[in-house]
């Protein structure tokens, strides 16, 4: 169940090696292209880290959307630096050093968890993993079954692996997991048959409906402690808006908010400069590489109707050689076969066949010029397309995100000033206006700025992928 250090010293991860190892995963066709861009941390999904005698996990809080983490077969003695990792669904720690389960709090979309093969003793600290659905911990150190007893609370637990640890030695092993976990469907690598289920319900009924019993009463106490915590968050809250009385402090709050205001206007005009820039450097290249393309058909096809007209050429000779041999042993009536009629009204003279050949001759050449316009007027049409479809998009996209950007700070300062002032106005001045405007203040702080932050975010998202539209 241990690891040993290998010859090789221990590795911490870090950015040369989170770098490498996204490279690798990259088909070899497209392993250098990926080299030479810079990767960014954030659209990764997947990150396999496996045999790379790592041992202290660092450095990922830059893989924000990552689903898939492979930390298999290294030397890790502490889980540590996941809390950045919300979104992983899948985490595999078999084959370390790992002694306590922890480090896991913020993983509450996990689903397939492996920790085979480590040192741990004792199931714990688990509590957030609600949605896991496998796990694995065999070839550990667990020496009681009651370790099994804390997995009741993954409702939707249908596969563990506890194989190879000492408390399987029991012989009520399997039927006393499987009592204690009625929704498991495989236990060990093995289905769990309906028969040996119903042996193990019977065999352990006592204990699993007292367990049954103090769960819900357990859970009935967490709802009430919730429902409490609740209303006393919400009178907290009331008291927070009736303390708001103060003309000093409703100013106080709208001051800061303008200033949140302007800093988001800001930043969003500051991220539409950024990208606006890297997208006339895309457009600049992109419109090369068509004018490099268009250059280098053009110049192929010319070269190929040059070609073809040289072999016309050379035909035409031919065909007035054989034209002129022809009509001579015509004269002579040395001829092995009569001819077509057709072919014996050219055979009048020479000056005859000389000019239907030569008209064959202009009429091919036409041809072959024809063809060669048409390519070329085509290649030139369809470069100034795409080039136009690129430019139009552009340079109207600047001024709109710009526009959006400055009449959402001027819209959010409306509406701030509206809801701040528009109570004093309204009511009685000789009556206290703090309960109202501090509600509004409230609702400001809790909807508007909620919905700025939404707006300003989607906004971002659709400049991202605008960009790698245009970039692809």
């Amino acid at each position: 169940m241990s690891h040993l250090y290998n010859s090789i010293e221990p590795n911490v991860i870090d950015d040369e090696m989170v770098q490498k190892a996204i490279e690798e995963q990259y088909p070899e066709d497209k392993r250098k292209l990926a080299e030479r861009e810079d990767i960014n941390f954030k659209h990764v999904m997947e990150l396999q880290l496996s045999f790379r005698n790592i041992l202290q996990i660092d450095n990922l809080w830059q893989f924000e959307n990552l689903t898939k983490l492979q930390l298999d077969n290294n030397v890790i003695e502490k889980i540590e630096a996941l809390d950045s990792l919300v979104h992983l669904v899948w985490l595999d720690l078999s084959f370390n050093n790992i002694e306590v389960i922890e480090g896991l709090d913020t993983l509450v979309k996990l689903q397939d968890l492996s920790l085979y093969n480590n040192r741990i003793s004792k199931i714990e600290h688990m509590d957030m993993l609600q949605e896991l659905q496998i796990f694995s911990i065999g070839k550990n150190n667990l020496t009681t079954l009651q370790d099994v007893i804390y997995l009741r609370r993954f409702k939707n637990l249908r596969t563990l692996n506890l194989i190879g640890n000492p408390l399987c030695d029991d012989e009520q092993y399997t039927l006393f997991v499987v009592a204690h976990l009625p929704d498991l469907v495989y236990l060990d690598f093995r289905l769990v048959c309906d028969t040996m289920r119903e042996v193990a319900v019977l065999k352990y009924q006592d204990l699993t409906e007292l367990l049954e019993s103090e769960e819900a009463q357990a859970l009935a106490q967490l709802k009430e402690k919730q429902a409490k915590q609740k209303e006393l968050e919400y009178h907290k809250r009331l008291d927070e808006i009736h303390n708001a009385s103060s003309y000093d402090i409703a100013e106080s709050k709208r001051a800061k908010y303008k200033e949140d205001i302007l800093q988001l206007s800001e930043a969003l005009m500051t991220l539409e400069m950024l990208i606006a820039d890297h997208l006339e450097e895309q457009i600049k290249d992109f419109k090369e590489n068509i004018a490099v393309t268009a250059s280098t058909l053009i110049e192929n096809v010319k070269g190929m109707m040059t070609q073809c007209r040289d072999l016309e050429n050379r035909h035409h000779e031919k065909l007035l050689e054989i034209c002129i041999m022809t009509l001579e042993k015509s004269v002579k009536n040395e001829l092995d076969k009569d001819l077509p009629a057709d072919v014996q009204m050219l055979l009048v003279d020479k000056t005859t066949i000389v000019d239907a050949v030569n008209a064959s001759h202009g009429i091919r050449l036409l041809k072959i010029d024809k063809r060669e316009s048409n390519i070329l007027s085509n290649t030139y049409r369809w470069q100034a397309s795409v080039t136009e479809k690129v430019r139009d998009p552009h340079a109207q996209g600047d001024g709109a995100q710009m526009d959006l950007a400055q009449v959402l700070g001027t819209l959010l300062g409306r509406m701030l000033c509206s809801l701040c002032w528009s109570p004093l106005c309204a009511r009685d001045p000789d009556k206290p206006a703090g309960s109202l405007l501090g509600f509004n203040l409230f609702r400001l702080s809790k909807m508007r700025l909620t919905e700025t932050a939404t707006v300003s975010k989607r906004s971002f998202n659709t400049l991202t992928v605008s960009r790698r539209s245009w970039i692809m």
